[in-house]
């Protein structure tokens, strides 16, 4: 037994000289050097049997203890990977049948066992399990308090005039605020909520599907009917009150490896009879009064009679609206759609997702406007080109502008003002700024204004200047108007990637919370340059910079592992540029804040949303190095992205360890409120479980990552899937305390919605999963109401 305890606290030591020797040249912590001399002492005494090892040992328990308290504070969590092998260790070593077969110095060695005391042992052992205990009662992450209660607006505005038990847009309104005037739920019955329905559409992932194949849509609620699609581009519509299906349309959008996302997140529904003046004579197409447009993964947009499902012929090419025309480079599954058009004015207004670091030669970011009743081009706005609105000829062969900005969120209206906010991405490749014009630099990752007449541009904010991170503006930016020193203000609140959220006055673009300018980190290839300085809002959830006591694990050679990549990747905080070293990104482009959003009370004027906190690397792989692409692979934004034309392939992916685990500490994921008047942020609460990131079912609540968005209701509750744990939470919106939970049998991320059908308010959400951040796949429509 003691040569076995010699053999494991021997291969220990080895291991902390070889790691902790590594981490201290590329000048890391050295206590992990001084960690192995005391396993190197304590294995030198255990191979002579003295029982002076248990008390080197104890002492070893004690001293390390300290230094992890030192570097992650009294958090459970933080300690793991400190305490975990060395405290098993000492409780070995307490065992009777291994510290009995240790001899005192002066005595004659023998088998006989010695009951060598284990008090100095089991001492240390049990200050580490009451530090361990402590810290279980102790949340150093959290942030507790209140949302303010008070109505500021008693009618607020919500965007177009909708029922108040309706969702008609993706964020209920054009205004995309994700609040609804229902208020049947409340934090006092919310805990009463059961399943009333739920539906399977049948389309599921399949096994030649590419990673990132998703359900995200959020459902629309017109009359008594929802309107659903599916990744594969089934449109659906089903009985508001029963689940049932009414019809369905199969676009038949087909398959292929090349397409980085294989989702839809919605349709778009319009009633020609609310068009002003009244729309064209419908000839072929009597029956289509209210359509469904649904965007298709292979770059179409098709037009159905929102009652029966059929193709509006009439519209664009026999109920066809081929997106791909105009383009200079079409390569089948670089360009398709997969966020639901805008409806106004009798237009039809929609971008595209351009594939990201495929190639430089890639399709356009255009921004086109098509009448809603015939598909005709009526403007075309173009990052790359953006003073030339009108129509091109496109039959006389002229194109577009090749890879420009690209916008494959959702928009926000206003129709009053006659503006359309447009969310932008950046031009690929995303990593490599030499060579953007002056237009691609002006627009790259900002939100934009654009007339919803002639497509004009009225005002551009930039939320980060050259961008080299991915930070495409994600997310559909929240319209509403503000109570400001008792003035109110035409707001719109613009969530980000890298955490910051911008309050601006959206007839102006200018802040209305305040924006500075601060220094950001240089240190480029030669070939390119970063920005000096980067925009910071005054609401903000940037997380502090990264450090090396930040680094976590399993167990403590895995952080260590982690601790040694830290050193050797160029970090200096956020903003720090690619490098062919490889460069640590925190926040990484998953986002604080990706494509769901936040929600917006317009009465309370506050906030909900998901702040998700996880490290990306960015490693730039010369040409000459990138191998031949594999056949048989398929489109993923992780690991070689080969920029065909470019000088610079990327290797990218979030930093993780060994284990596959997140090298950062956790939380890794938040729900949070925010008073958008002030800048405030009330509450932060770590969100989610591991119960679905680890073979067992385990209910530890870490706060995990999430993607997908909120939604609030006046009945001042919350509720979000998003979280990689399999549920759907409801919230306290004043606290985020969490007052309901339904286990979901997918995946949840897509954003839920609410509406009243017969007197009931029903709350449902679509789980499908999410493929790259690996959750359950599935086909599941579920809603939930109270008991009658």
């Amino acid at each position: 037994m003691i040569a076995f305890t010699v053999l494991i606290f021997g291969l220990a030591a080895l291991a902390l000289t070889i790691l902790g020797a590594w981490l201290a040249l590329l000048g890391g912590s050295p206590a992990y050097l001084i960690l192995a001399l005391a396993f190197w002492l304590t294995t030198y005494l255990l191979a002579k049997r003295r029982a002076s090892a248990l008390t080197v040992f104890a002492l070893t328990i004690i001293g390390w203890l300290i230094f992890a308290v030192s570097q992650v504070g009294f958090f459970w969590w933080g300690l793991v990977p400190y305490g975990g092998i060395v405290v098993l260790l000492g409780i070995w070593l307490w065992l009777p049948f291994v510290r009995n077969r240790l001899w005192t110095y002066g005595l004659a060695q023998s088998d006989t066992p010695n009951r060598t005391p284990g008090l100095p042992i089991a001492l240390s052992v049990l200050v580490a399990v009451v530090v361990a205990v402590y810290s279980m009662f102790q949340d150093p992450h959290d942030v507790a308090g209140n949302l303010p209660t008070q109505i500021v607006n008693e009618a607020p505005s919500t965007g177009n005039s909708i029922p108040d038990g309706e969702w008609h847009q993706y964020g209920r309104t054009n205004f995309g605020q994700r609040w609804s005037p229902l208020a049947e739920i409340t934090p006092a019955n919310i805990k009463d909520l059961t399943e009333a329905w739920r539906y399977q559409t049948g389309d599921v992932k399949l096994p030649n599907d590419v990673g990132e194949t998703t359900y995200q849509v959020t459902p629309l609620k017109v009359g008594n009917k929802l309107y659903i699609c599916t990744p594969h581009n089934l449109a659906i519509a089903l009985d508001a009150k029963t689940g049932e299906e009414i019809w369905r349309y199969n676009a038949q959008s087909g398959m292929n490896p090349d397409r980085q996302h294989q989702t839809c997140r919605g349709v778009t529904y319009w009633d020609t009879r609310s068009q002003q003046p009244e729309p064209p004579a419908q000839t072929a197409d009597t029956a289509c009064i209210t359509r469904v447009y649904m965007p298709t993964a292979d770059a179409r947009l098709i037009a159905l009679d929102a009652e029966t499902g059929e193709v509006c012929t009439s519209f664009a090419d026999n109920g066809t609206l081929h997106l791909e025309r105009g383009m200079p480079y079409n390569p089948a599954g670089y360009y398709y759609s997969t966020s639901p058009p805008s409806a106004v004015d009798g237009k039809l207004i929609i971008g595209g997702a351009v594939n990201d670091n495929f190639s430089i030669f890639s399709p356009s970011g255009v921004i086109r406007a098509f009448d809603i009743n015939t598909g005709e081009l009526l403007w075309n706005w173009d990052s790359g080109n953006p003073e030339e609105t009108a129509p091109i000829n496109i039959d006389q062969g002229e194109t577009y502008t090749a890879n420009s900005p690209n916008s494959w969120s959702v928009f926000s209206v206003d129709e009053e003002r006659g503006l359309i906010y447009i969310p932008l991405g950046n031009q690929v490749p995303d990593q490599l700024g030499m060579g953007r014009s002056d237009a691609v630099e002006e627009h790259s990752s900002s939100i934009v204004a654009l007339d919803i007449n002639d497509g004009q541009k009225r005002w551009v904010f930039q939320t980060v200047h050259h961008d080299l991170w991915d930070m495409d503006v994600p997310a559909q930016p929240v319209l509403v108007d503000l109570t400001i020193d008792g003035a109110s203000v035409p707001a719109l609140v613009g969530p980000t990637k890298q955490g910051d959220i911008y309050v601006l006055n959206r007839e102006t673009g200018e802040p209305i919370l305040p924006v500075t300018e601060q220094p950001a980190p240089g240190g480029t290839i030669p070939e390119d340059f970063s920005a000096p300085t980067q925009p910071v809002s005054a609401l903000s959830f940037n997380p502090e910079p990264l450090r090396e006591s930040d680094m976590w694990g399993m167990s403590i050679f895995d952080q260590l592992m982690c601790r040694i990549e830290f050193n050797r990747l160029n970090y200096e905080g956020r903003y720090t540029p690619p490098s062919l070293n490889g460069s640590l990104i925190y926040p990484g482009n998953f986002g604080v804040f990706n494509w769901g959003s936040i929600a917006v009370d317009p009465e309370r004027q506050v906030m909900f949303g998901m702040p998700t906190y996880l490290a990306f690397t960015s490693r730039l792989v010369p040409r000459a190095d990138i191998p031949p692409k594999d056949a048989g692979a398929t489109a993923s934004e992780q690991g070689l992205n080969r920029n065909d034309g470019a000088p610079y392939g990327v290797v990218m992916g979030p930093f993780l360890s060994k284990l596959g685990i997140p090298c950062q500490a956790p939380p890794w994921g938040y729900v949070a409120g925010a008073d958008v008047t002030t800048g405030d942020i009330a509450w932060k609460h770590k969100n989610g479980t591991v119960r679905d990131m680890t073979p067992l079912p385990l209910p530890f609540e870490l706060g995990v990552p999430g993607i997908g968005g909120p939604m609030i209701t006046k009945g001042g509750v919350a509720f979000l899937g998003a979280a990689v744990d399999d549920y759907l939470r409801g919230y306290d919106l004043t606290t985020g305390e969490v007052l309901w939970k339904a286990r979901l049998p997918a995946g949840g991320q897509s954003t839920p919605m609410t509406y009243e059908q017969d007197g009931r308010q029903y709350v449902l959400i679509v789980a499908g999963g999410h493929g790259s951040v690996g959750t359950k796949p599935g086909d599941y429509v579920i809603a939930y109401t109270l008991p009658q």
